[in-house]
């Protein structure tokens, strides 16, 4: 590996205060500190504090006043570690925030000590922050160069509009590329993961190039194979990219590396298969112009032994040679490497460069993948999850970003269940949305036949690549599996399936085993199981967007039921509370969060009638023709009607949205005006004995808008897409008058539970949610009649369904499955719970499953 050095100085540099002399400086040269507004404009506050600050004696002022700033970026950077440090730290992610104070924009450096606020994304773009206290801080190896450090701010709320209009008072701000205040780094990185291309250092533009091979030697890779050891120099590669990795970032700061990058090509000639690693600078240069498929020329390369615990992919070609012995590596220096790509129409036959052949499967043959194989899949993406992060390894500040999703190919009523994780190509990850045609490449198997329900899906590799948009010229396009899928999308166009779709929301998968003993082989923790005592500090590390899986001992003491549309602002137990022990900031950030809290509230008058909100005239339970209810996928809930039913539907099938607008207008026609709030509830004895003796209840069973699955309207998907990808970098003004995440048809109906769950010792309890919902599958286990079962297998069973009633009572089910709970009275149980950071101070927690001391072994 050749890395870089050589870099700018350490220490706050590349965009400072420069003030060498103010009163000279007011005209706003190249980097200079005042640009004074016009006589006849407002006057600056941020021109105010510098001034203030460079007049003091301490390197830190309080503001003389205090006004909202709005702010416009919030950018992330590795910063190393400074001279003194003797022991290397673990990286130290800082963040640089753009603010305006309506007349100047101004790159400030966040202190440390605030990160917090933005790993909770309340420092977040476009919202109104008042800062208290200001630094700063200079470098001492240039005159007159500092930054301004933001030390204590007052988050609020986030503003309607924001003009971009105002201009940087410090002209450096605006160079491109941009780079951070603070170290030698060159630029910045995404915002919540590593892997994907932030920036303008990421360029786009490398074009094929017609080449003289005249004056070229080229040497096979099979022939490099057996003689790189004994060269120094190396002839010309002429090879096609079968594969290429998402990127991996390996920044620290002790390493001295300016674009510490690295990524894998997988390249192949007629007589074998090589992996080729490219380094650092180049990544910038050449990773979004490399695409799979490509023919390149490669010079001035070098080669090493390979690294033993790396597994390349199989390659497209079983014929040909795997090497495996060598890598070829790529460096701006050390050598320079010259990458040519050949245009295709260049490509002459006898080079006998190998095809690129997919792997495509159906989801009809899905069922009968083994586990790990891999395979490309082609679809329309029916449903597609929020963005969601997970660590990569605890106490460290690095993150996995995936979404769930769905892709149906017409071979199979189930769709291809997917967990894609960032590719590296942020522009597709970020705007992907139902209705899409889909092609992922490289995916692998994930099945275990011996759970129930069994467990299977697909999951991205390292060499995943995603392709939405520019299908037409694609090699895959020939493929007949491809092209069946076309011919089945052409007949489908006008049908309500395709707009059967559904987008965001909470979703619980994968599914927990049905035994703790199975659960526990499958969880990788130190500590299988949670004390109820540390829950709060569990919810309190998480970071936005994160998500975790804990389990914790308890006893099941109280069950209410909220239908959907009908939650009132007076339920306590659906309220998050906040606490002296929750991450906060200021007061204005605590009203914004009980604002936005109200906000998210269900009022019924607020919303269209919904057949949850009625009472139902049926409540017996038929065996011979109980349907399932999944706690699972994406919420198409499926209403069971009766063949006659069915038939009376004219052709639409049970959960589409014209069945599910006949079910609500003749519900909405049976009881008129009738509005009552619904609400069933169960609670124990123990609770009425223990409830005021408790040290602490953690409130978390309150479902906020953005964890409900909306049915996607393809008109306003860029809205929609929005919600549910994470919290931006910069600030994108909205086009238009944006409508509101309420206003969108829930695609789940249900409503859901507020359990309680009593810890052992009585002293502590917390309230979760509860979320079931529909599915049309016959359960093909023993009876269940209890709660407890219920959750097991993650179903209850609607009443029967007859033509005079066609839509089960949800307000039936739920008075089943409260009066089941009687069963669980001082029974202790061990809870699977699903903890959820949604930033902002919003936390959920929902219960996924519950097992008894029966069933965990």
């Amino acid at each position: 590996m050749s890395g870089e050095s050589g870099q700018p100085q350490a220490g706050p540099s590349h965009a400072g205060l420069d003030w060498p002399n103010l009163q000279r400086d007011r005209a706003g040269v190249p980097g200079g500190v005042i640009r004074r507004a016009g006589a006849q404009g407002p006057r600056s506050w941020i021109q105010k504090v510098l001034e203030q600050i460079t007049g003091s004696p301490r390197q830190w002022v309080t503001p003389s006043e205090v006004v909202p700033v709005t702010v416009l970026a919030v950018q992330r950077y590795l910063l190393e570690d400074e001279p003194r440090d003797t022991v290397p730290k673990p990286p130290l992610y800082c963040y640089d925030v753009t603010i305006s104070d309506g007349v100047y924009q101004e790159k400030c450096y966040l202190d440390p000590s605030l990160n917090s606020l933005v790993y909770q994304n309340i420092l977040k773009v476009g919202i109104e922050m008042k800062i208290s206290r200001v630094s700063c801080l200079y470098n001492e190896k240039r005159v007159g160069q500092g930054i301004l450090c933001i030390d204590n701010v007052h988050c609020g709320e986030t503003l309607d509009a924001i003009s971009l209009e105002t201009p940087f008072r410090n002209r450096a701000h605006e160079e491109k590329p941009e780079r951070p205040l603070r170290g030698g780094k060159s630029h910045y990185l995404a915002l919540w993961n590593n892997e994907d291309p932030y920036g303008d250092i990421w360029l786009t533009d490398k074009q094929p190039e017609e080449y003289n091979f005249n004056n070229t030697r080229i040497i096979s890779l099979s022939h490099l194979e057996m003689t790189w050891a004994n060269r120094r120099n190396f002839p010309a590669l002429l090879v096609r990219i079968l594969h290429k990795s998402k990127l991996r970032y390996y920044g620290k700061p002790d390493k001295k590396m300016i674009e510490p990058y690295q990524t894998f090509l997988e390249v192949a000639d007629s007589s074998g298969t090589v992996s080729v690693i490219m380094w650092n600078a180049l990544c910038p240069e050449w990773y979004k112009s490399l695409r799979v498929g490509l023919v390149l020329l490669l010079q001035d390369y070098s080669v090493k032994k390979s690294y033993p615990f790396r597994m390349q992919p199989l390659p497209v070609d079983p014929q040909i040679k795997l090497i495996s012995t060598m890598e070829i590596c790529l460096n701006l220096r050390d050598p320079p490497t010259n990458i040519i790509i050949i245009p295709e129409k260049q490509v002459k036959p006898e080079w006998r460069l190998p095809k690129l052949n997919h792997r495509f499967i159906t989801r009809s043959e899905l069922d009968d993948m083994p586990e790990n194989h891999i395979c490309d899949v082609i679809g329309m993406l029916a449903f597609v999850g929020r963005v969601q992060r997970s660590k990569k390894k605890e106490n460290r500040e690095d993150f996995w970003s995936y979404r769930w999703i769905h892709i149906a190919d017409g071979t199979s009523e189930q769709p291809f269940i997917v967990e894609l994780f960032s590719t590296s190509q942020p522009e597709i990850f970020e705007n992907i949305y139902p209705m899409t045609y889909f092609v992922c490449t490289q995916l692998k198997v994930v099945r275990n036949d011996t759970q129930v329900p069994k467990l299977l899906y697909l999951t991205t590799t390292n060499e995943s690549r995603v392709f939405i948009t520019g299908h037409r010229g694609q090699p895959y396009t020939y493929d007949t599996k491809v092209k069946n899928f076309i011919q089945w999308i052409k007949t489908k166009t006008d049908s309500g399936e395709m707009k059967n779709t559904v987008i965001g929301g909470y979703y619980p998968y994968p599914p927990v085993p049905e035994t703790f003993s199975k659960y526990s082989n499958s969880v990788k923790v130190e500590s299988l199981l949670t004390a109820i005592s540390e829950v709060r500090k569990e919810i309190e590390d998480l970071q936005y967007r994160e998500q975790k899986r804990i389990a914790i001992q308890g006893i099941i003491t109280v069950i209410k039921y909220i239908p959907h549309g009908c939650a009132t602002e007076s339920a306590s137990a659906s309220e998050t509370l906040l606490n002296d022990n929750q991450p906060s900031t200021s007061q204005a950030a605590r009203e914004e969060s009980h604002r936005q809290e109200r906000d998210g509230k269900w009022h019924q008058e607020d919303r269209p009638m919904s057949p949850q909100c009625f009472q139902s005239t049926s409540a017996s339970l038929s065996p011979s023709k109980k349907r399932r209810i999944l706690q699972g996928p994406y919420a198409k809930p499926v209403a069971v009607p009766q063949p006659e039913v069915l038939a009376q539907t004219k052709g639409n099938k049970p959960g589409t949205s014209s069945f599910f607008q006949r079910q609500e207008s003749t519900s909405a026609s049976t009881l008129g005006k009738g509005r009552k709030t619904i609400s069933d509830r169960w609670e124990s004895q123990m609770w009425r004995e223990k409830s005021f003796g408790l040290i602490d209840h953690l409130h978390y069973s309150h479902v906020y808008p953005e964890s409900i699955p909306r049915k996607f309207i393809l008109e306003h998907r860029k809205f929609l897409t929005q919600q549910y990808n994470s919290q931006p970098a910069k600030y994108v003004p909205p086009e238009g008058r944006p409508p509101k995440l309420d206003d969108f048809m829930s695609a789940r109906s249900l409503g859901h539970f507020e359990v309680t769950i009593l810890g052992l010792n009585h002293e502590i309890a917390i309230d979760v949610a509860f979320l079931p919902m529909y599915c049309p599958e016959d359960v093909r286990t023993s009876q269940i009649d209890t709660l407890l079962t219920c959750m097991n297998y993650s179903c209850v069973y609607p009443p029967e369904v007859t033509v005079s009633d066609r839509f089960p009572g949800p307000r039936a089910l739920a008075s089943d499955i409260i009066r089941a709970a009687t069963e669980l009275d001082r029974v202790h149980i061990i809870g699977i719970l699903d903890i959820c950071n949604l930033g902002n101070n919003k936390v959920e927690v929902y219960l996924q499953k519950i097992y008894s001391p029966e069933n965990t072994s």
